[in-house]
């Protein structure tokens, strides 16, 4: 396939979700897409051939420019969380990345900063203050605070999560964050508890099943994954999981397939799976108690939550997910 010569660069930053805007040596702005305009408030005309701290007005305008700092020769910037200004006063917390712009000689013709609103992740963090009184760790925690970085590209990676952290640490809320902040924000989010049902309760409950499967099975019944088409599923307390049920949802994870009880045919299901525990899956999976493959497929993005009041540093992100931010 012939590769052109030089891409539509306008039409690539307007399907961007991101806000990109560019300046040029004299700090004048010389692009600026449409999710620019949604987010600041201003327009594309407004915004063009105006200084960049005319339009936005941001906590880093008064000296402390990241945009500034790359073009006088610093590395590029990213995932910077500051705060701009809408023209109607509003303030919108940003997470911005600059770099410095060059032409095919090496020599500096401007900058470039792309920028995602954090307002619904600034919401989030609210509730989870307002729900769990958690004032004191997303105040103080580096842990929590690296987490809530973090939060917006995990959730639009669509990949299976693994939220760890003892009991009363939110996971559940987390897990909430990652679908509402996500592409499948309006589908459904669905909760099961692995620990709190008996094994055959439990697969029923996941999968579904078809009249004639058990003595009081008198309908069709459609299991969790069934019912989280479209959205996410989150399968708290994972590690107490029957080692049975382990190989079938190890399949739901591999190939996207299930069979609901009584049923001698696949369905299929497009679920996100966020899963938590308060377990040590990695301890359990030597002691033979939880399968290793299983864990593989879970923990492709990992988020160990810090316990209640105690600042910890454990909190890693296992993706090739950029900061596009």
């Amino acid at each position: 396939m012939a590769i052109p010569d030089q891409l539509p660069c306008e039409a690539i930053l307007e399907s961007i979700a991101d806000g990109v805007f560019t300046v040029d040596l004299d700090w004048n702005v010389t692009s600026f897409n449409q999710a620019a305009t949604r987010i600041t408030g201003v327009s594309r005309d407004e915004a063009l051939g105006q200084k960049c701290w005319e339009v936005f007005h941001s906590s880093l305008c008064d000296g402390a420019c990241a945009l500034r700092a790359c073009m006088d020769g610093a590395p590029p910037i990213g995932c910077k969380s500051i705060f701009i200004v809408r023209p109607d006063g509003e303030k919108v917390p940003v997470s911005i990345s600059a770099a410095a712009l060059h032409d095919a000689q090496g020599n500096l013709i401007g900058g470039v900063e792309t920028f995602r609103d954090l307002s619904e992740l600034h919401r989030l963090r609210r509730e989870v203050e307002r729900s769990h009184t958690f004032e004191d760790i997303v105040g103080k925690s580096p842990a929590l605070d690296k987490i809530f970085g973090i939060l917006p590209q995990v959730a639009r990676s669509n990949a299976t999560a693994l939220i760890l952290g003892e009991s009363g640490t939110g996971k559940e809320l987390f897990a909430r964050a990652l679908h509402n902040l996500s592409e499948r924000a309006k589908g459904p989010f669905i909760t099961v508890n692995c620990g709190a049902l008996p094994e055959t309760l439990l697969e029923s409950e996941l999968f579904g099943y078809k009249a004639g499967a058990f003595t009081d099975a008198k309908r069709d019944k459609p299991g969790r994954f069934h019912q989280a088409k479209g959205g996410t599923i989150f399968l708290d307390e994972i590690g107490d999981m029957p080692m049975s049920l382990q190989v079938k949802l190890l399949r739901v994870l591999q190939d996207k397939t299930y069979e609901p009880l009584g049923s001698v045919r696949s369905e299929t299901t497009d679920a996100r799976v966020v899963a938590a525990t308060n377990h040590d899956l990695a301890s359990l999976v030597a002691e033979g108690r939880f399968r290793q493959d299983l864990y593989y497929r879970l923990n492709v993005v990992q988020m160990t939550l810090p316990p209640c009041g105690i600042d910890v540093r454990t909190c890693h992100y296992w993706s090739t997910i950029a900061c596009a931010a």
